[in-house]
C-alpha cells in the first residue's frame, strides 16, 4: 500500500484564524480542529447548543477542486434520508476563499485519540456506518454522479494530471455488479462515532454520488492502515457485509491516486 505524504490531520494551535472564521464565530471560542492536504482548514466555534463548525477554502490554485457549494448541495440532499451535518449557511469571503458553516453533531470522529485506542470500535462502526449510508441513499432519485467517467474528466483538469494515466484507467473500469449513492471520500476521518462506539453521521460529502459500491470500499479499506496501522480491513468488510474484490479495489485505488 501506498501511504500518502500529506495526509490531513490536525492544524498547529497557532494557525492563522482567517477574519471570516472570526466573523462567523461572534465571539465565540474559535478552536482549529483539521488541516486537510489541500490547506484547507476546519474549525469549532462555541460549545454546547450554539456549537458549529465552519470549513474554510482558501483561494488557490491547489484547494480549487474543493467545493463548498457542491458540498453544502449534497448535504441537503443527503440528509433527507440520512444523518449528516445541517447547513446554517455558506458563502465567499473578499478574497475568494470559500466557508461552510454547520451544526455540530454529538459525536466524535473516527480518528479521534479515544477511538485510534480502540481500533476495532472504530473499524466496525465505519464499515457498518458505511453499509448503512450505501443502503439508505436512493439511486434512482440522486442528482449526483462519482462514477469513473465524470472522475476521469474531473481529473484532467488538475495542475498534475497525468493524461496517459487517465486514459488507461477509463479504458479499465471494472464493470459495476450494483450501483449505490457513494459517499466519494469514505476514508475513516469522515466517519462520526457516538459515546456508544457506532456509527452516528457521515461528514465531508463534496464528492457524494453514484458509482460502484467498491470505489467507496477501496478508499475506505485504504485509509485503515493510514489511521490504525496495519490488518484491519477485513474487519471492515466484514462489518460492512461483503469479501474482499482484489480487482476492484486495486483499480479504485489506482483511479483515487489518479484523481
Amino acid at each position: 500500500m501506498t501511504v500518502p505524504s500529506d495526509l490531513s490531520g490536525a492544524p498547529p494551535a497557532d494557525v492563522t484564524v482567517p477574519a471570516v472564521v472570526t466573523r462567523l464565530a461572534v465571539g465565540d471560542a474559535v478552536v482549529p480542529v483539521w488541516e486537510n492536504a489541500v490547506g484547507g482548514l476546519t474549525f469549532r466555534l462555541g460549545d454546547g447548543p450554539r456549537a458549529r463548525f465552519v470549513k474554510w477554502v482558501p483561494a488557490t490554485p491547489r484547494a480549487a477542486e474543493l467545493d463548498l457549494a457542491a458540498e453544502a448541495e449534497r448535504l441537503a440532499w443527503a440528509g433527507r434520508f440520512t444523518p449528516v451535518p445541517r447547513v446554517l449557511d455558506a458563502g465567499t469571503a473578499d478574497d475568494g476563499a470559500t466557508w461552510l458553516l454547520t451544526a455540530a453533531l454529538p459525536a466524535e470522529s473516527a480518528v479521534s485519540d479515544r477511538w485510534r485506542a480502540d481500533p476495532r470500535t472504530a473499524v466496525r462502526a465505519i464499515g457498518e456506518g458505511l453499509r448503512a449510508l450505501h443502503d439508505a441513499l436512493p439511486v434512482e432519485d440522486c442528482p449526483f454522479d462519482w462514477g469513473v467517467q465524470s472522475r476521469v474528466a474531473r481529473g484532467r483538469l488538475r495542475p498534475d494530471a497525468e493524461p496517459d494515466l487517465l486514459d488507461r484507467l477509463a479504458g479499465e473500469a471494472p464493470e459495476p455488479e450494483r450501483l449505490v449513492v457513494c459517499h466519494g471520500d469514505a476514508c475513516a476521518p469522515n466517519t462520526l462515532l457516538g459515546d456508544d462506539g457506532r456509527w452516528l453521521a457521515h461528514v465531508d460529502l463534496g464528492t457524494l454520488g453514484v458509482a460502484d459500491p467498491w470505489a467507496d470500499l477501496a478508499v475506505a479499506t485504504y485509509s485503515m492502515e493510514w489511521n490504525y496501522g496495519p490488518g484491519w480491513e477485513d474487519e471492515l468488510l466484514a462489518a460492512y457485509g461483503v469479501e474482499l474484490d482484489a480487482e476492484r479495489t486495486a483499480y479504485y485505488r489506482a483511479l483515487w491516486d489518479a484523481t
